[in-house]
């Protein structure tokens, strides 16, 4: 039996305000080729399929266009379980619906274990493989509030209830191990020793809940895990690992070679596994420097063999004059037609003195008028040329602000 791993589609994402629709809609129909070519038996899909709990309808169509097109593939069965980002209502919302196309899904942890063991049946009708389909699991799901406990306290007790929660599982597949029959899990956290990246958001509160790859239970051939988007094998355990996600969510994945998981199950384990690249169909591109440096970079940058142009952040390093230093970046974008800038970072370089630096040692704050603080303020943040607006609003706030106080004692007189 062969066995593809996924994970983090988020469909529907938006990348600073971008639609990512059509690379979704590509890596969807490129994954249903790949179970037709290397022969899928079973898709696992470990998490995070939408990127928010109340999917757009673009999002939903998507999800059922690719389960309606897996159906008439070789893949017998589909196994998908809510991550953190999906709403457990709108997942599990067809879920008896998509049962009667073998299609499983947990979206979250079910009052009954026993719902999240799955049994794989092959073309004899008996069990070839079993699945623990454990989701993202939420706080109420692994542990009871305990008022007054310290930050250590919940801490242990929720890694505790993540621990708990896989070894319930292991009595209900103990008929299957003694049939030599293999079974995988999924899990959809960060395990201890794994490297994020910025779209990921903490879940269990930063590092709360991070378990170790040698805590979850020895029964398991394999351990599908989603929620982290860079692929990585998790405490050096090869059968513990992320697939990461299909497409780079965020620039501090632009270095990520994205892939798949697929598994080799042979006479009652885990006999081989291979990771399959994805292919890219937009490059996400990090620019920084100055603007002398970034100006000739951004005109070389290939973009060739892409089906979209390239995106691109770039962190302008200045001193002063961002003004002008900014219209020469866009001069770069408007002759380089394959890269768009999506998000600008400048980044000054001068020192600047914060208020309380500005201050002599002999003043005080409150020694100081409202202009001169604001003053001292915009000088501490700002560019000469960025503030004069600002000053000159400002000093119509003053002016309004004498006859506020004069209207107050009025209106109360009226009242």
């Amino acid at each position: 039996m062969r066995v593809l791993h996924t994970a983090d589609w988020h469909l529907g994402q938006r990348l600073a305000n971008q639609e990512r629709t059509e690379e979704h809609r590509l890596f969807l129909n490129w994954l249903c080729q790949t179970i037709c070519d290397e022969k899928i038996d079973l898709l696992l899909m470990a998490g995070d399929v939408f990127d928010t709990g109340f999917p757009s309808n673009t999002a939903l169509k998507l999800y059922y266009d690719f389960l309606r097109e897996v159906k008439d593939t070789c893949c017998q069965e589909v196994v998908i379980i809510g991550g953190n980002h999906d709403s457990v209502s709108t997942l599990n919302a067809p879920a008896d619906l998509l049962r009667h196309y073998k299609v499983h899904v947990v979206g979250g942890a079910p009052a009954d274990c026993k719902d999240q063991v799955i049994a794989i049946a092959g073309a004899d009708g008996q069990p070839q493989l079993v699945v623990c389909a454990v989701p993202f699991l939420r706080d109420k799901d692994v542990r009871l509030s305990v008022p007054g406990e310290t930050a250590e306290e919940r801490e242990a007790r929720l890694k505790q209830g993540i621990c708990d929660h896989y070894a319930q599982l292991v009595p209900l597949i103990q008929e299957y191990k003694q049939q030599g029959i293999p079974v995988l899990a999924t899990g959809h956290l960060f395990a201890a020793g794994s490297s994020a990246s910025d779209s990921e958001k903490e879940i269990h509160v930063g590092n709360l809940g991070q378990i170790a790859g040698d805590q979850f239970p020895a029964e398991f051939d394999y351990v599908a895990l989603g929620h982290l988007h860079r692929p990585q094998v998790v405490n050096k355990l090869p059968h513990i690992r992320y697939s990461g996600s299909p497409i780079p969510l965020s620039f501090s994945e632009v270095t990520d070679k994205k892939q798949v998981v697929i598994l080799d199950i042979e006479d009652g384990k885990l006999a081989r596994l291979h990771e399959k690249p994805v292919p890219c169909w937009r490059k996400l591109v990090r620019f920084k420097g100055t603007i002398e440096e970034v100006f000739p970079k951004i005109l070389a940058f290939d973009n060739s063999g892409m089906a979209y142009p390239a995106w691109a952040e770039v962190q302008l390093q200045y001193e002063h004059n961002l003004h002008e230093q900014t219209a020469k970046l866009q001069e770069a974008f408007s002759l380089q037609p394959n890269v768009q800038l999506l998000i600008h970072r400048p980044q000054r370089t001068i020192s600047t003195q914060s208020l309380d630096q500005q201050i002599a040692p002999e003043q005080d704050l409150a020694d100081l008028k409202p202009k001169e603080v604001f003053l001292k303020k915009c000088e501490e943040a700002l560019d000469l040329e960025t503030y004069q607006d600002l000053l000159s609003t400002f000093d119509e706030l003053l002016e309004l602000m004498p006859q506020k106080e004069e209207e107050e004692p009025v209106r109360h007189a009226l009242a």
